[in-house]
């Protein structure tokens, strides 16, 4: 399908599906904008509620294994750099400081981290280790993937997911009603959970999170120099993390082109702390 008529189509979708136009966040020093719509059945608490389960069962299972870790340097310096992320959370979104926040290092070997919806963190230690990351760089990891869940990504793609698989089936199974709609919505979560974020919302995030450093007192250059451990990690297998989320020229360059936005930031912050 060409590209007009892939927008046109999923316009259309979204329309039937009944996504409204929302703003998640404020826009920030760094200017993030964008108009963002979301599944009108689909509020903000049922995504949270659907992740906390996740989160549960995945901390349930490193608890099990052994793998849960509370009490290391590298959990303690994770919980220390969070403390200093959350409460700025604030200039983004009001309501974001006083989210239900966790946050857990899992000991692993896995290059990863992630912040879910409602403010649920896990990093992974090997991603701390094996890049051997400051604490400006941990920083940004982390101010990336809370400004994920700060604009809702995962609640948009979700919408978006229900809009594709409603459009299809030309509004003949309708969320909650028997048991197509069932089947209908647990294939939305499962594929929304892992869709890999697009290059939009990884711009967003990276933003977001630059100026969330900066706003805690971290150096944002550690921005730049932490997706080139990312790039270079791994030769022919990269980072989980990356996956999701590509290091290349135009990422490095609207990193560049924003840290001036928030240095200022980063200046007052770091005379306070």
């Amino acid at each position: 399908m060409s590209h007009p008529f892939r927008y046109i189509a999923l316009a259309a979708a979204l329309s039937l599906a009944g996504c409204q136009p929302v703003n998640t966040t404020n826009g920030g020093a760094v200017g993030v904008q964008r108009q963002q719509y979301m599944f009108s059945m689909l509020s903000s608490q049922q995504v949270d509620q659907m992740y906390a389960q996740s989160y549960q069962k995945t901390i349930g299972e490193a608890t099990t294994a052994g793998k849960l870790d509370n009490n290391s340097a590298d959990a303690k310096r994770v919980k220390a750099i969070a403390a200093r992320l959350i409460p700025q959370t604030g200039a983004f979104r009001q309501d974001a400081p006083g989210w239900q926040w966790q946050v857990n290092v899992i000991k692993s070997d896995e290059l990863n981290a992630n912040c879910g919806p409602g403010g649920k963190i896990i990093f992974y230690s090997g991603l701390i280790d094996k890049l051997q990351l400051t604490d400006d760089e941990i920083a940004a990891v982390m101010g990336h993937e809370i400004a994920h869940a700060l604009r809702e990504h995962g609640r948009e793609q979700m919408s978006r997911a229900y809009a594709v698989q409603m459009g299809e089936s030309l509004g003949g199974a309708l969320l909650g009603l028997g048991q197509g709609g069932m089947q209908l919505a647990d294939q939305v979560v499962q594929y929304s959970l892992t869709l890999p974020n697009s290059r939009e919302n990884e711009n967003e995030a990276d933003l977001i999170g630059l100026e969330l450093a900066a706003r805690a007192g971290y150096n944002p250059n550690a921005a730049l120099t932490l997706w080139q451990k990312m790039g270079q990690a791994g030769g022919d297998a990269p980072p989980e993390i990356l996956s999701t989320h590509p290091a290349d020229s135009t990422r490095m360059a609207n990193l560049q082109a924003a840290i001036p936005k928030v240095m200022p930031l980063y200046e007052q912050a770091k005379g306070r702390n």
